[in-house]
């Protein structure tokens, strides 16, 4: 059967997770898009246009042209909702910005979400520092989350003065003190908000988020507390907005549903002590697919956008309507809804370590009876097991290669078995194996003791990334993200390969990826024999992947490129911001470029004096620091090596 386009979107669930956004061409390249009908941008030529330009990989592409679409879309389908349930006032999208707060990101963020009012949420001082200076436009929403001193307090009331509407929110009963003294002091009215802790826990990877243990927020006793205190100042009419957070990628709809139902109460209680919320913020939460299989999956979400809107505008509605009180301007602050699309990481493969096929330099017979006679028992034993395999017998066939390799170990220790003797048993065995995984790739049931050796037998692909600096929730909290090949899907993928990444971490890998009904062991991928570069993308990773990557083996930031599509159809770069250089990375652990040079000078000498180097090495010694020091953290390819010399 020829193996199609359509065939690689189906092995790598493209649809179901892409939400429209990428596909791959009839070229069996992957492209980008804005939404089904939208201009496409093939991928694959895009990076050939890159290494034109001197960009070599790894590369993070920004879709700008997919955040904006996302940035509609949630206004969209809010604006749906509204409409089915006569809801009378306002939505905003409010941008989380420590879910990635890269300026270029959040320029085409803010500059699209004017058209819908978006706003911005802060929790910390730097990151109101900095939205201050950019983004404080007249009357848009500043929300300050977050531990909050006197200096983070004073900002945020003068913020107020640019135009823009800081609310502070309280989010720990000793806030307020903070928040009256210093309104006093510059004589600004504050505008409030609380965090109630909802006594329902999230649902998903993150639920402990919510629940009375939560990090943040107040008991509806402190709320009490917080309104009573606000009424003895007069300073009630300043609680404008109630704010509520079950934690990040919720994956249950009916989390969401009973929250609402909590929230809600809380809202109606307020406005009965006389509390005028005007605002109701319904926090992050709102997930996203990255496995495509619409479940309550961590990985997951078994619940749309549309689905997502209308449950918290009918929630609101419903009780408003109820207790006779009025529609709440609703916010939400959905992070990664709105940034995990727009994001893919390309890299290439530098090498494979196959697992398969002949390891060793021998001439391993496959008939028993072509085995040398001088060969050892256990080996000739071997031949006979791999000999006999059948879809019969080939649990009963594992079993006795598991025993025979056994034996043929205590053999070697004992020494009466050769190193060379040793690779034949290795390779019978593996051999043996690959056999068997054959037989179990047909069959709907496979043994339990048969179930991890897809993983054992899959091959290494080494591609020239960092997952710690790159994807760190994969490494750090099993997160899966989408990975396939970014061309050649015309062509069967028929290797099994796990990935492995640079650094000299043996948890510098992946080896779950994304499959239903459950993620599967290894990822099938193209041979790379024939020399040609091979290009894996990493998808949906534009939120939290790079604030929270580290340098470890001081491997820093990848090249990051903005691309939008141009009138003509033809990708257009916005923005390009330079992955880390070495001198950069070393600078950050106090190893400064002046005081390594100076230290190599001096060692360089000390070798020239004693005759263990001559004057040309120590000239190519310190020229290879030089270059070193002004390169690229990751590694360079030959021929890229031979574009940059040209």
């Amino acid at each position: 059967m020829t193996w199609t386009p359509k065939d690689s979107e189906s092995l790598y669930n493209v649809s179901m997770w892409s939400n429209g956004y990428f596909a791959i061409n009839d070229a069996g390249n992957v492209v980008a898009r804005a939404g089904e009908d939208a201009t496409e941008i093939d991928v694959r030529l895009l990076i050939d246009q890159l290494r034109r330009r001197g960009i070599e990989m790894p590369v993070l592409l920004r879709f700008d042209d997919i955040l904006r679409a996302r940035v509609r879309e949630l206004a969209e389908a809010f604006q749906i909702a509204r409409d089915e349930y006569e809801y009378s006032a306002p939505y905003s999208t409010v941008f989380p910005i420590k879910v990635n707060q890269q300026r270029h990101l959040v320029d085409v963020l803010m500059d699209e979400g004017a058209k819908y009012g978006m706003g911005i949420e802060v929790g910390s001082k730097p990151e109101l520092l900095a939205v201050m200076a950019l983004y404080a436009d007249t009357d848009r929403l500043i929300i300050c989350n977050g531990y909050k001193d006197q200096d983070y307090v004073e900002t945020a009331l003068l913020t107020k003065r640019l135009g823009a509407i800081p609310v502070l929110v309280v989010e720990k009963p000793s806030e307020l003190d903070t928040v009256l003294a210093a309104s006093e002091r510059l004589d600004i009215t504050p505008i409030l908000g609380v965090r109630t802790k909802l006594g329902l826990h999230g649902a998903g990877r993150w639920k402990d988020s919510g629940g009375d243990r939560s990090k943040f927020g107040l008991t509806t006793r402190q709320i009490v507390e917080l309104v009573t205190r606000l009424e003895e100042c007069d300073k009630l009419s300043c609680l404008r907005l109630l704010h509520f957070h079950l934690g990040s990628q919720i994956t249950r709809i009916r989390t969401i549903k009973k929250a609402m139902s909590e929230a809600t109460r809380t809202l109606i209680g307020l406005r009965e002590m006389g509390a005028a919320i005007e605002w109701f913020d319904v926090g992050g939460g709102l997930g996203i697919d990255y496995n495509g299989s619409s479940t309550d999956d961590d990985s997951s979400v078994n619940y749309s956008l549309q689905e997502y809107a209308n449950d918290i505008v009918y929630g609101l509605k419903q009780a408003c309507t109820e207790a006779e009180i009025p529609e709440p301007h609703i916010i939400s602050e959905s992070g990664r809804a709105l940034t995990a699309h727009h994001a893919l990481l390309i890299t290439e493969v530098l090498g494979v370590t196959h697992f398969t096929g002949p390891t060793v330099d021998v001439d391993v017979e496959v008939e028993p009876e072509d085995v040398p006679e001088d060969l050892p028992e256990t080996i000739h034993n071997f031949a006979q097991v791999y000999a006999g395999i059948e879809e019969s017998n080939y649990l009963e066939a594992y079993h006795d290669a598991i025993e025979l390799r056994e034996e043929a170990m205590t053999l070697f220790r004992l020494g009466q078995l050769s190193l060379l003797e040793r690779a034949h048993v290795d390779e019978y065995f593996w051999r043996t194996c690959e056999r068997i995984l054959n037989i179990t790739r047909h069959e709907e049931y496979v043994p339990d003791d048969l179930a991890d050796l897809e993983r054992d037998m899959a091959d290494t692909y080494f591609l020239n990334f960092s997952v710690f600096q790159s994807m760190p929730d994969s490494w750090a909290i099993d997160q899966l993200f989408p990975i396939m090949p970014l061309h050649r899907h015309g062509e069967e993928p028929k290797r099994r390969g796990i990935i492995a990444d640079i650094t000299c971490d043996s948890d510098g890998k992946i080896d779950r990826f994304i499959d239903l009904p459950g993620p599967k062991r290894t990822l099938e991928l193209h041979d790379t024999s024939d020399g040609e570069r091979y290009y894996v993308g990493f998808f949906l990773v534009g939120a939290y992947q790079e604030i929270l990557g580290d340098l470890h083996n001081l491997f820093g930031d990848t090249h990051v490129v903005h691309v939008t599509c141009g009138d003509d159809g033809r990708p257009r770069l916005t923005h390009f911001v330079a992955g880390d250089k070495v001198e950069e990375v070393l600078s950050y652990v106090e190893y400064f470029r002046g005081d390594v040079t100076a230290a190599l000078r001096k060692r360089v000498e000390a070798a020239i004096d004693d005759d263990r180097m001559g004057y040309e090495d120590s000239a190519r010694l310190l020229k290879q620091l030089e270059t070193g020091l002004s390169s690229y953290t990751y590694l360079l390819t030959p021929d890229s090596v031979e574009d940059n010399n040209a």
